[in-house]
């Protein structure tokens, strides 16, 4: 290490705010976090109140200085992962949202894509994006907002508003309207966005039927995004720098840099990227490919399996259903049953995305009978995430060509042992849980290692260790396929009767 300091970084995800402090060494020395309302204005759709997100940043940003002011003086820099999809429109003068920021899970574009689908934008799209038409990424979404909001569409044909991911409202907002940037991959996550070219692309902008004036500035992960006090809390100004989405930080933080690497995200949703090298993938593969990071003009390719429900059924289960009051107990509750009873949860309840791809898909619960207990629903809510998982890892190694040999898991669910195991089990892999959970700002840091000359390279970061805890298939391979094959019924019947 060439400079000793602290690198504050924010991890803003679906649910929370989080702060936190990492010592160049990459150790968490203190982090504070805050979670957001989720608001649903009508089913399907997912808002979230940004001005209450930039309000729960500053918080967490203030509470953790003031418990650790001997350490104030010594931050270096401001490194910012985040949900990637979710967007902002907000105030060219003064940053403040024109609207709830609309959420990645949010199904409200759905036929506005069915629309372009019909006619015949598909392969086009995804030859340029690697993405499919799918309202899980905010161009739909926002065709909608400027539709039934007029002057919204005004506004940004005019440049009185401007339009961001969450790191480009957060980077607005931080540094008083100074910088408008984005990274490449938060940039690469909008369907605006060309991964050959490296740039925002006219004829997608068209397709989509939005004028914008101006679309942010885009930047490598670990160059600088502008300077700030952090809302007054600091007396000196610290750049920002290391800023990524937070499936590519995971990625990244898991030092996947070589093709063959995969790594699982267990979040809200999940997202499993599969390193494929520094070509872009022939335009007649099917997989989603996601631009996994850029360095030196040098693009990273992966291919991304997206989940829109993971730890979000679980958080289903918590508020609506009421069956447990902490995500913590469903490891406990699914041990204390020898198996699912039968019962098979497909989590739909916004879709299925990959392998499925049906937006119309909706959730159900199969298989119950009355001895089905609550024991039962929560282990079939955890066993559901194992499933899809492994229904997108198979099928992102098929389509890469590429044999899997361990399975990298990071995000809050990696501390269910029950949930790790299983997905060990139905893969027959071996998995390794990050033994700390917040590796999308860890990967963030590790940009910002390379931004500021901490480091000179990507083999100086292998040696930095985040540790893991390691799950071997214990389960024999005819048990998994059988439950692997009562699931697979259960999706049919789910996918057979929106048919």
């Amino acid at each position: 290490m060439k400079q000793k300091g602290t690198i504050l970084a924010i991890d803003q995800s679906t649910s929370s705010t989080k702060a936190m402090l990492v010592s160049t060494r990459g150790d968490i020395l203190d982090q504070k976090a805050l979670s957001h309302k989720q608001i649903y204005p009508q089913p399907g759709w997912v808002e979230h109140d940004a001005e209450e997100i930039f309000g729960n940043v500053l918080q967490v940003i203030s509470a953790l200085i003031k418990d650790n002011a001997d350490k104030s003086d010594d931050l270096i820099a401001l490194s910012i992962t985040n949900q990637r999809e979710t967007f902002v429109v907000f105030d060219r003068e003064n940053g403040k949202p024109l609207h709830n920021a609309i959420v990645w899970q949010c199904r409200r574009g759905d036929p506005f894509c069915k629309k372009l689908s019909q006619d015949g934008h598909d392969q086009h799209v995804h030859n340029l994006t690697g993405l499919k038409i799918d309202t899980y990424f905010p161009a739909s979404k926002l065709h909608w907002l400027i539709r039934n909001h007029s002057d919204m569409g005004k506004k940004l044909e005019e440049g009185t508003a401007l339009f961001g991911t969450i790191d480009t409202y957060l980077i607005y907002r931080l540094t008083d309207g100074a910088v408008y940037a984005t990274d490449h991959t938060n940039a690469s996550r909008t369907l605006f966005y060309d991964i050959e070219k490296l740039n925002w692309s006219e004829s997608l902008c068209d397709i989509f039927q939005i004028r914008f004036a101006q679309l942010p500035e885009i930047l490598e992960s670990s160059e600088q995004f502008g300077d700030t006090d952090l809302g007054g809390n600091l007396k000196h100004r610290i750049p920002i720098c290391g800023v990524m989405g937070d499936s590519q930080a995971a990625l990244f933080a898991q030092k996947c840099y070589k093709p063959g690497g995969a790594k699982v995200t267990f979040g809200t949703g999940s997202s499993i990227l599969l390193n494929i090298g520094h070509e872009k993938p022939a335009a007649d593969q099917e997989a989603v490919t996601a631009l996994a990071w850029v360095i030196n003009n040098e693009p990273t390719y992966a291919y991304e399996g997206i989940i829109n429900f993971t730890g979000a059924t679980i958080t289903w289960l918590r508020d609506q259903l009421q069956m447990i009051t902490d995500a913590a107990e469903t490891e406990e509750l699914a041990k204390s049953v020898t198996d699912n009873g039968g019962v098979y949860l497909v989590p739909a309840f916004v879709g299925l995305s990959a392998p499925y791809w049906r937006a119309d898909a909706r959730a159900a619960i199969l298989g119950m009978t009355p001895s089905t207990t609550r024991a039962h629903i929560v282990r079939a809510a955890l066993e559901s995430i194992g499933f899809i998982v492994t229904d997108v890892l198979k099928s992102m190694s098929e389509e890469a060509g590429v044999a899997l040999n361990v399975i990298h898991a990071d995000g809050g669910a990696i501390d269910n042992a029950f949930l790790m195991q299983f997905v060990a089990d139905m893969n027959q892999l071996i998995v390794h849980a990050a033994e700390i959970p917040e590796l999308s700002a860890l990967g963030a840091v590790f940009q910002a290692f390379l931004g500021l000359k901490l480091v000179s390279s990507l083999e100086d970061l292998k040696g930095f260790s985040s540790g893991f805890t390691l799950f071997e298939p214990t389960m024999n391979v005819k048990e998994a396929n059988q439950l692997l094959n009562c699931w697979e019924t259960a999706v049919s019947k789910v996918l057979y009767r929106e048919e």
